[in-house]
């Protein structure tokens, strides 16, 4: 999402960092273009001068101007006041910091007599009841809570069979439908199931309007007067770009909200929405839905996020991602592989298939710090998702035999395999070098034992040039 804002101030700090004294003539040139900057993604205004004028109140100061390294504290300071805009670090990320991966919670206010009840609100077509069933899982999953989800829109047609759908598809139970209710009847029902039943908690989907109107917010009023909930969330698509912010205004001063959910960011937004909704409605972002995907919701980490527009990079969340996506037996398998040196074409798939679990490489590569200014060269190199894709084809079109063995695989066979995955024979004469490339690493390491293993790592997991490189040979 932040890609454009991400090269344009990649440039501007490039040049900032390589003087080795800057004046503050240099400090005012770099911020205009930085103002320019953030205006092209669609920061609102006031954000924008607000944002410029702090950072040179401290830019220009002799400490900085004067210091060892001048351009580097700009940056630094910089990141400090995007972290400002974009709400701070939560009170409660220092203590979830020293917590389990998987004991961190989502920053919502659960810590009321149960069952806590979580209002939905927003705009048809902002992912709304998609969001609802991510959320949902999330809370089962990771916190060991017991949801109840509860459609109450009773315009839009099938939409609660929709929930429905996704309940089941997500494992999460759902209220029964009884036709004719009324919204602040719905709601009231599921509460009391949550209560009679012993739910932990109870997600309540609202209906949602093409534009905001008052009879859409006198009944999401009503809701909310009848459930007294302990979060009142707006789901907003950041590919709205401003009008998520007006929207997010509208439902603050009607409604009252308790934080907001930006969907679609793994879109070509420009990320102004991100950046403005915080400052122009005081309105914590609490999650961020990177994918259509049932699981594809990440919590809103304002650090992070400004690590990743500066091409800092995010390592934590990185590591985070791994933890959460990479299967404990399958890693399991490959690490007795790699202690036996053996690696056949059934590993390289796996390993694949959880790069792309993980997010792809544009994903990866967007949450490592350094990498930014390489992009362009991988995409001069066609060097994407769709390229492990049609690798995995090409695997797939292998038997199990000449997966297990692949020095079976010669001329007739290579011939065969190409046509059943749509792929060229050169296709496969790199997919069978890039394997080749990976044993031998393999044999190394075992030679190197334990000790080698920690130091090059899994292969697969990383672009690299081969074995001194640390990654996977032939990308």
């Amino acid at each position: 999402m932040f890609e454009s804002l991400q090269e344009r101030l990649s440039g501007v700090f490039d040049r900032l960092t390589r003087r080795g004294a800057l004046s503050e003539e240099d400090v005012s040139v770099a911020l205009r273009e930085v103002r320019v900057a953030l205006l092209e993604a669609d920061v609102a205004l006031p954000v924008v001068k607000d944002f410029v004028a702090a950072v040179k109140e401290k830019a220009v100061g002799q400490e900085v101007l004067r210091s060892v390294t001048p351009g580097q504290q700009v940056v630094k300071i910089v990141h400090d006041e995007l972290v400002a805009m974009l709400g701070g670090v939560a009170e409660d990320e220092g203590a979830q910091a020293g917590q389990p991966f998987e004991l961190r919670g989502l920053g919502l206010n659960l810590n009321v007599t149960p069952p806590a009840s979580i209002l939905m609100v927003g705009l048809q077509g902002s992912g709304k009841t998609t969001t609802t069933a991510k959320i949902a899982k999330r809370l089962a999953e990771r916190e060991k809570k017991k949801v109840l989800m509860a459609s109450l829109d009773v315009r839009r047609p099938a939409a609660q069979e929709q929930l429905a759908l996704l309940g089941i598809q997500a494992g999460i139970a759902t209220l029964p439908i009884v036709p004719g209710e009324t919204p602040v009847k719905i709601a009231k029902r599921a509460l009391q199931t949550g209560a009679l039943e012993g739910y932990d908690v109870v997600m309540l989907d609202t209906a949602g309007r093409l534009a905001i109107d008052e009879a859409l917010m006198a009944e999401v009023a009503a809701v909310r007067d009848a459930t007294k909930p302990s979060e009142t969330l707006l789901v907003a698509d950041a590919m709205t770009g401003q009008d998520a912010v007006n929207v997010a205004t509208a439902f603050k001063d009607k409604v009252g909200l308790s934080g907001i959910v930006l969907t679609r960011v793994d879109g070509d937004a420009r990320g102004g929405a991100a950046l403005s909704m915080r400052a122009v409605t005081g309105c914590p972002i609490k999650l961020l839905g990177t994918g259509e995907q049932i699981d594809k919701l990440e919590t809103f980490h304002a650090d992070r996020i400004a690590g990743r527009i500066l091409g800092m990079g995010d390592v934590v969340s990185l590591v985070e991602k791994a933890a959460e996506t990479i299967e404990q037996d399958e890693a399991e398998k490959l690490a007795k592989k790699m202690q036996s040196g053996k690696f056949d074409l059934d590993d390289l798939a796996s390993q694949l298939k959880q790069l792309l679990k993980m997010g792809g490489l544009s994903g990866l590569m967007g949450m490592l710090p350094g990498v930014g200014k390489i992009k362009n060269q991988m995409k001069d190199a066609k060097i994407d998702d769709s390229m492990i894709k049609r690798q995995l084809a090409i695997l797939s079109s292998m038997t199990k035999e000449e997966r297990r063995r692949p020095e079976i695989i010669k001329a007739s066979r290579k011939v065969r395999i190409s046509k059943g995955a749509g792929a060229t024979v050169q296709e496969v004469n790199k997919l069978m070098k890039q394997h080749q490339e990976a044993a031998r690493m393999m044999k190394q390491v075992k030679k190197m034992g334990k000790k080698g293993m920690m130091r090059h790592g899994l292969p697969g997991m990383m672009p690299g040039k081969g074995p001194k490189g640390g990654g996977f040979p032939g990308f």
